[in-house]
């Protein structure tokens, strides 16, 4: 179970011991006034506080601290209680029973109960029904996945799911449990329109009080949490989009506490300076290019060449790639090299193609010329006689993204092929550039390449679904169609046996890598720096090679304690910190004393509060006795 620290309280009873604890809530009114403030860093942008329109990681990092999912992820991504606090499966295996632990309330004071779970698993069944996609679409194949048919609170605690396969994947939903008297009124084909506005109404350990576009978003402590509470009072996350040099400087001027992907230089001399702890741990996603592979005509819309349509294309061109080069040149090292949808990181999952493409200048051009697209004067043309002048898109939260877009520049011209490239901010990327409806508008899909990426979850489900083509109309990509890539996604989802689904995902990762409306350049790895002053027992998830943030759920955030606060046993930091160092190559330097930037806990602050402990107990122990129980009721 998890480490279990209630607020300023719990932190200073650490260091303070019994009696300090009798009489702390006394000094409580200044946890308000002068909380304890973890200040994240991130090149993302936040698209949306509504969990059905965020494209982007930083939203989902902040709706899991805004909300439980039904079943959490543990410190090894492992299944443990979130909403529900346990759970079993009826003999046949079509019945799922959750047992909602009883008394939870929403942050409003509301009951939190079995019949908002209900509520949020039959929104989806809804909108399946009507034949409409929630929001952007990423959440609704999980509902789809478990096979869930119908869904019902028998009584405030308890929830019964009737699916129609035997299967496990309700316990990999990636899916907030919503509070119905907020969103019951929201039609489902509306739910895009929802704002959400702050304070975010939830279960989980924070809530969003504030956001300010483009800036920061402000979460505070719920004290309604059914779980543990790490140190954090408040949690910023703060946005540069296009600004990671501003990002990293915040960092090295003690204005942030947690970074997220500085670029692999930047890494290496954050790495070297006191006080700080540099995790590169392999990442759970890829970097690609995806094309335009839309097979049919859009009027005025669309990609500018049909060669897009043709894999023989689309496949030469991975031989102009360099991946070693981007590797070297972009990411200073910190990746490997990439080939199908399911990255190495999901070892148990992971394939690697036959026939792997090799940089091959000449080899790409005869590719090309076999398929069809001919070298006239320097110039490559496709099958209509034009020539192909392509463009070339991608969002401005990665540093890394334009050094992509000179390489490939510069070797698809020496190929023939014009290349045009342009940065966008990730919202309209997402929102404007790719994603069509059913019936595609004028103009949508108007590009032919981009550069992006994609994180998975714990299961290879999300990161093969986007490929299929149901997501066409909601979180494709490429637009790219196959039927026989639809029906192994259907098979390996249904299959009965570990052995099996792995045997149909092997061949989906062939046909992905044969057919390439992908090329997936590297698995890049994920670069996290945090500092040792202000907060300690940073975890990782997984817990050997992973990070701390911007993982799988909230858990992490619930174990952080003060660095004030009474240190950990030899033994537990032994283990913490061989299993940084191990995992992560991480460099650590003993935090330095009384430079935090948090004032509450230093030395100045546990002095005034021992004053204030001994006046209180002069004063009498029955008012202090009274107000710890008060207090302490509260705090539950």
């Amino acid at each position: 179970m998890r480490m279990s620290l209630r607020g300023r309280m719990g932190r200073v009873v650490a260091v303070l011991g019994l009696t300090a604890a009798l009489v702390l809530p006394a000094a409580a009114p200044a946890a308000a006034a002068d909380p304890n403030v973890l200040k994240i860093g991130t090149t993302q942008d936040l698209d949306s506080l509504n969990p059905y329109q965020t494209a982007l990681l930083v939203g989902y990092e902040i709706f899991t601290l805004n909300y439980d999912m039904l079943v959490g992820f543990g410190p090894n991504n492992e299944t443990v209680p979130g909403y529900a606090d346990s759970w079993t499966q009826s003999a046949d295996g079509l019945t799922w029973t959750f047992k909602i632990r009883s008394g939870m309330k929403w942050s409003d004071g509301q009951p939190a109960t079995a019949e908002d779970a209900a509520w949020t698993l039959q929104y989806y069944l809804d909108a399946q029904k009507a034949e409409v996609s929630l929001g952007y679409g990423y959440l609704d194949p999980y509902v789809l996945n478990a096979a869930i048919t119908a869904v019902k609170a028998t009584d405030p605690t308890t929830l019964t799911v009737t699916t129609s396969r035997k299967n496990d994947r309700i316990l990999q939903m990636y899916l907030p449990i919503l509070p119905e008297h907020v969103w019951k009124d929201v039609p489902v084909d509306k739910v895009g329109d929802f704002v959400n506005t702050p304070p975010v109404v939830g279960t989980g350990p924070y809530q969003v009080v504030q956001w300010t576009n483009g800036q920061s978003a402000r979460l505070v402590r719920n004290r309604l949490y059914w779980g543990p509470q790490g140190a954090a009072d408040e949690i910023v996350f703060q946005f540069f989009p296009d600004a990671t040099n501003a990002m990293v400087d915040a960092f090295k001027n003690g204005e942030l506490d947690y970074i997220r992907n500085p670029t692999g230089l930047q890494f290496d001399q954050l790495k070297t300076l006191p006080g700080v702890v540099a995790i590169n741990a392999a990442g759970n996603g890829f970097t690609q290019i995806n094309f335009n592979c839309y097979d049919k005509d859009i009027p005025s819309g669309g990609a500018s060449t049909k060669a897009f349509r043709d894999p023989a294309f689309r496949a030469a061109l991975g031989y102009a790639i360099d991946r070693k080069t981007l590797i070297t040149r972009v990411l200073n090292n910190y990746g490997t090299d990439g080939t199908t949808q399911v990255p190495a990181w999901q070892r148990a999952w992971h394939s690697e193609p036959n026939d792997v493409r090799s940089f091959d200048l000449t080899v790409a051009a005869q590719k090309l010329e076999e398929a069809g697209y001919p070298l006239r004067d320097g110039v490559r043309y496709d099958k209509e006689g034009k020539p192909l002048n392509l463009s070339l898109m991608f969002p401005d939260s990665d540093a890394s993204y334009p050094k992509v877009a000179q390489f490939i520049t510069d070797w698809f011209g020496q190929i023939g092929i014009k290349v045009t490239s342009r940065s966008t901010d990730s919202g309209s990327l997402g929102t404007t550039e790719y994603l069509d409806t059913e019936i595609p508008i004028k103009g949508q899909l108007k590009y032919d390449m981009v550069i992006w990426g994609w994180v998975g979850d714990p299961d290879p489900n999300s990161l093969l679904q986007i490929l299929t083509t149901d997501a066409i109309s909601d979180s494709s990509d490429s637009q790219w169609s196959n039927a026989a890539y639809d029906a192994l996604y259907t098979q390996q989802n249904e299959a009965t046996t570990s052995e099996q689904r792995k045997g149909y995902m092997d061949q989906m990762q062939q046909l992905f890598y044969d057919q390439a409306p992908y090329q997936i350049l590297y698995y890049d790895d994920e670069l996290h720096v945090y500092r040792t002053d202000k907060f300690s027992n940073w975890q990782t998830q997984p817990t050997d090679g992973g990070t701390p943030f911007f993982v799988n759920g909230s858990i992490n955030y619930t174990t952080l304690q003060l660095a004030s606060a009474a240190s950990p046993s030899p033994d537990a930091a032994a283990s913490a910190g061989a299993s940084a160092g191990a995992s992560a190559g991480a460099a650590a330097t003993p935090a330095p004393s009384g430079n935090g930037s948090s004032t509450s806990g230093s030395g100045n602050s546990t002095l005034l509060i021992l004053g204030i402990v001994i006046v209180l107990i002069a004063v009498g122990a029955a008012i202090v006795l009274s107000r710890r129980r008060r207090t302490a009721s509260e705090d539950e």
